[in-house]
């Protein structure tokens, strides 16, 4: 959903102008009142404090894909690379705590 429903909205702004992605018309558009201002500052002010984390929260628990995950934010969605890189850290959690229960058996 995260890829999939920021894209649809994408593809309407490029049918709209004229087949082409226009990134100074559509910064424009995010910023053309203050309900899309505010939106769009949002999303840039969270996204960015959640990218810092990522990077950090990979680099300590050695998580694998993150570039993936980077690359989906930039260019797919936010809302498809931050909830991906969720999943991976999660998916590393249970594999250190299953590595941690091992050593403490031994």
């Amino acid at each position: 959903m995260g890829a999939v429903l920021p894209w649809l909205a994408n593809l309407e702004f490029i049918q709209l102008s004229d087949n082409a992605f226009d990134l100074g018309l559509f910064l424009q558009q995010a910023n053309a009142n203050p309900a899309a201002q505010s939106l769009s500052r949002d999303l840039f002010i969270g996204a960015s404090a959640v990218t810092i984390w990522m990077v950090a929260e990979a680099r300590r628990l050695q998580v694998k894909g993150l570039g993936i995950c980077l690359l989906c934010c930039v260019t797919l969605a936010f809302a498809c690379g931050a909830p991906l890189f969720l999943f991976l850290r999660e998916r590393r959690l249970q594999e250190l705590e299953r590595v941690s229960a091992v050593n403490a058996t031994e």
